[in-house]
């Protein structure tokens, strides 16, 4: 079972632009997390893992409104930070799918 990049910072343009609240960008990060912790365990089975990508990308459209409530938005630097991220994960597990497809139950 292959483990993750140590060394990639997940979202970090995100943490880098002070227009993301860090907690919340936090709360972004575990959602991915949960999908790295997935792949970790040797998961090949691409429906399932879109499935994982699916939970994880509707867990960040619920952050929508605690976004906005703090004066953001999942706007144009947040969603090329996911898709960069998600596109880094899907390369460093070697799995045929594409970030877009792989974020595609995205609405931000």
């Amino acid at each position: 079972m292959k483990k993750f990049d140590t060394e990639y910072r997940l979202l970090d343009d995100m943490y880098q632009d002070g227009y993301f609240p860090d907690d919340l960008v936090d709360k972004v990060r575990e959602c991915i997390r949960q999908v790295i912790a997935f792949l970790e365990t040797g998961e090949r089975d691409l429906e399932r893992i879109q499935q994982k990508f699916d939970e994880m990308t509707l867990a960040i459209n619920d952050l929508q409104e605690e976004f906005e409530e703090r004066d953001s938005e999942l706007e144009t630097v947040a969603r090329d930070s996911i898709g960069e991220t998600v596109g880094y994960i899907l390369e460093w597990f070697e799995l045929a799918l594409d970030a877009e497809e792989a974020i595609r139950e995205r609405d931000w």
